[in-house]
């Protein structure tokens, strides 16, 4: 399906890939935790699309997404993270990738050879950029032909990780949540509001979504004052 030759990938600073450029920090080791305790969550059935989303902007969920796209990789996974964000999309830049051809191309029927949508990267990671932005986000990513790509996609590969919009200002991590198997809310200290977050679940819950956690973002442990990780940052109860 894939074209797997990987090609020489630049970094950028749009995401700071912190699982690749510090591997031993402990962002890095709070990412770790945070796949475990997803792959916990997910028991019951074996996890093969996993959205991550958040309830307004500037939560951090395009930082999570694609941190942990590397983290399963490094495990061994073949793994395709797509930037399904197509009016803010960052992951082309995160990762020093043309954004001329993408998810939006692909849905729009814009091209018919899926290897120039999809890209390699480090090992085991393959990226789909947002494309060009079109003008209707909210009906491509709702459409069955969406539907038919998360699909095919698992067929090929291990896991397909899917940076989804936040949910408040649009419907589309709505119009997804039930074509993923799992959909993880990150939530950042001092920017997200209780009430949203409440509105962002019942969202999420009125479409169906398999809600497995929520990611908490941007938190001091107190012996790394200011930094930016994860703290503890992944709980499966949703009541706390």
């Amino acid at each position: 399906m894939f074209n797997r030759k990987r090609k020489a990938t630049t970094m950028t600073a749009a995401i700071n890939l912190t699982t690749i450029v510090d591997p031993t920090s402990v962002i890095t080791e709070q990412i770790k935790t945070i796949r475990t305790n997803i792959n916990f969550a997910a028991t019951d059935h074996k996890l093969r699309t996993l959205m991550i989303t958040s309830a307004t902007l500037g939560e951090g969920k395009s930082t999570v997404s694609a941190n942990l796209a590397v983290e399963y990789a490094n495990e061994g996974m073949q793994v395709l993270l797509v930037d399904a964000d197509l009016r803010r999309p960052t992951i082309h830049k995160t990762f020093g990738l043309s954004n001329q051809r993408g998810l939006s191309s692909w849905l729009g029927h814009q091209t018919t050879d899926i290897n120039k949508a999809i890209q390699p990267t480090i090992d085991n990671l393959f990226v789909m950029t947002s494309g060009p932005k079109p003008p209707n986000p909210a009906e491509l990513l709702g459409s069955q032909m969406m539907t038919e790509f998360l699909t095919s996609a698992t067929r090929k590969l291990d896991l397909v990780i899917v940076d989804a919009p936040p949910i408040l200002p649009v419907t589309d991590s709505q119009l997804l949540a039930n074509k993923v198997d799992g959909t993880v809310l990150v939530v950042r200290q001092n920017v997200a509001q209780k009430a949203a977050v409440r509105d962002a679940v019942t969202a999420l819950k009125r479409s169906h979504a398999n809600i497995l956690g929520t990611v908490l973002n941007d938190v001091s442990d107190g012996q790394h004052n200011g930094y930016y990780g994860y703290n503890n940052g992944y709980y499966s109860d949703e009541k706390k």
